[in-house]
Parts: structure tokens; C-alpha cells; sequence
């Protein structure tokens, strides 16, 4: 039997690393979602209860969250824009387990929310939607994503280390905290509720989107996860500079975590202009 020339084949069976129109109608929806919430979060983190879905307190809370947003925002713009799916892929399945922690958190402190508000029925329908939504963008793009090629710029061993135990920390410190916030409310740098520490823990798995460098260290699938990175850190630092107030200057964690917060995003810029040096450099893309 004679075998079909790949060039007749459907486009949808062909590994051509192409991002699907659905995505992209997907990420357009998203987008204005997402940066209005951060313009309410971030520019009037005190005003939650008139403007948002629930009344967030303190307003560091709020500004923490916001900066996830604009950091979604930033991502799901360039999914629009971008032709590869290896440029976007890596930040999906971490979109996926943020918006379930979500969408579970909304089921367990439902009478929390504002339910009178339209922001609230915006908030439900997005997380109980959008985990299933995101999912399946990923699946049907992974069918059609390209192998890595010999010679794609990858991070070296000891990058890779640490990206990915970044990412495992990170991961393992929203769970945490989303399954027992009893035991970490005690100790964290500023005042939470159960809801709001499972919010800010789904924060944290944002990060574990780092793992990628465990089964693919090519540069080009570690780069916008890390501009996201830096967006999100600077935004939660200039936040705590903001709701300094609101942080427990007694308790060991606070100068712990803004000091990683802060470690975190230079060796994030380090990495960044370590990376794009070595892109400038000939024959070094697959060292």
C-alpha cells in the first residue's frame, strides 16, 4: 500500500508546532477578564467589597492575586500572538491547576462570596469553566506539537536544577497551603482566612509551571514562563511595599519570604540575560 504524502495529510495530523485557532479564541476571551481584575485588585485593593467578587482583607491579598493576573494577562497575550506551541505550552497545565484550586475553593467557601454581585457569578462560571476549557486547549495542541530539534538553546544542568526545584517548592508550598491552611494562617507574614490562604496557595502553583525544564530544558519553553515570573515578583514586592502595614514584622516568614520573593526574581533576570546571550553567541544553541 502506498503511503500518503504528508503534505496531503489534514493539517490537524500534521506535528507543525502550530498553536490551534481554538487556543487563541481561547486566550482572547481571557485576556480582558483577567487584566480588569488586576486594575480592580491592584488599583483598589481596599474596595473589594464594593468592586469584587468577596471582600479581601487585608490588602495585600488582593494585590498578591492581582499580580497573577497580570501575569496570566502578559501570558495569555503572547498565545495570541505566538506561532509556536513549544513558546506557550509549558504555562497551561500550571493555568489549569491555578483555576481548579480556584474553582474548588469558590465549592467549599461558597458562603463567603457576594453573591449578589455580578462579579461573583463572573468569578463562578469562569472557575468551574475555564479548568476544562484550558485543559483541553492543551491536549489538542499537544497533538500537534513538534519534536525538539538538536539544536534548540537549552539550559545548562546546574539552570536546570535549580529551575526545577524552584518550581517543586513552589508547587509544594501551595498545596500546602490549600490543604492545611490551619497550619499555615499561625505563621504567615500577614493576615489570612482559609479563603484567602487556599487563594494565595493557588498563587503559588503558578510556579510549577518551572517543571517543564524536567523532561524538556530548551530555552524556548522556559522563556515566557519566566517573563511571567518576573511580572508577578515585582508586582507582589511593590504590593508589600504598598500594604507594608498589613505585614507581621515579628514573625521569622515574613523576612524569609520576601527575601525569596526577591532572590527569586534577580536570579530570574539573571537567568533571562544569561539565556539571551547565549542565543547572540554562534554554535552554542544546543550546549
Amino acid at each position: 500500500m502506498a503511503r500518503a504524502d504528508p503534505a496531503s495529510l489534514p493539517s490537524t495530523s500534521r506535528r507543525d508546532d502550530r498553536v490551534l485557532p481554538a487556543t487563541r479564541v481561547l486566550a482572547f476571551v481571557l485576556v480582558p477578564i483577567l487584566v480588569t481584575a488586576f486594575v480592580i485588585l491592584y488599583g483598589f485593593p481596599a474596595d473589594t467589597g464594593r468592586l469584587f467578587a468577596w471582600t479581601i482583607r487585608p490588602t495585600l491579598t488582593p494585590m498578591v492575586l492581582a499580580s497573577a493576573y497580570l501575569g496570566g494577562a502578559w501570558f495569555f497575550v503572547r498565545v495570541t500572538r505566538e506561532r509556536r506551541w513549544a513558546r506557550v505550552g509549558a504555562g497551561l497545565l500550571s493555568v489549569t491547576l491555578f483555576a481548579t484550586l480556584l474553582g474548588v475553593a469558590t465549592v467549599i467557601h461558597w458562603d463567603r462570596f457576594n453573591h449578589g454581585h455580578v462579579a461573583f457569578w463572573l468569578w463562578a462560571t469562569l472557575y468551574l469553566v475555564a479548568p476544562f476549557l484550558v485543559l483541553a486547549a492543551w491536549v489538542a495542541n499537544t497533538q500537534v506539537a513538534a519534536t525538539p530539534r538538536p539544536d534548540e538553546l537549552r539550559l545548562r544542568p546546574g539552570a536546570r536544577v535549580v529551575v526545577a526545584a524552584g518550581g517543586g517548592l513552589a508547587l509544594a508550598q501551595g498545596l500546602l497551603m490549600f490543604a492545611f491552611p490551619s497550619l499555615v494562617i499561625p505563621v504567615w507574614p500577614w493576615l489570612l482566612t482559609p479563603l484567602t490562604c487556599r487563594v494565595v496557595g493557588a498563587v503559588f502553583c503558578l510556579g510549577s509551571a518551572g517543571l517543564v525544564v524536567l523532561r524538556d530544558s530548551r530555552w524556548v519553553r522556559l522563556r515566557l514562563m519566566v517573563e511571567v515570573e518576573v511580572v508577578m515578583l515585582t508586582l507582589i514586592l511593590v504590593g508589600a511595599v504598598r500594604a507594608r502595614a498589613d505585614l507581621y514584622a515579628d514573625r521569622p516568614l515574613t523576612w524569609l519570604l520576601l527575601a525569596g520573593f526577591a532572590a527569586t526574581l534577580v536570579a530570574s533576570l539573571v537567568l533571562w540575560r544569561a539565556m539571551a546571550r547565549r542565543e547572540r553567541m554562534p554554535g552554542t544553541a544546543a550546549r
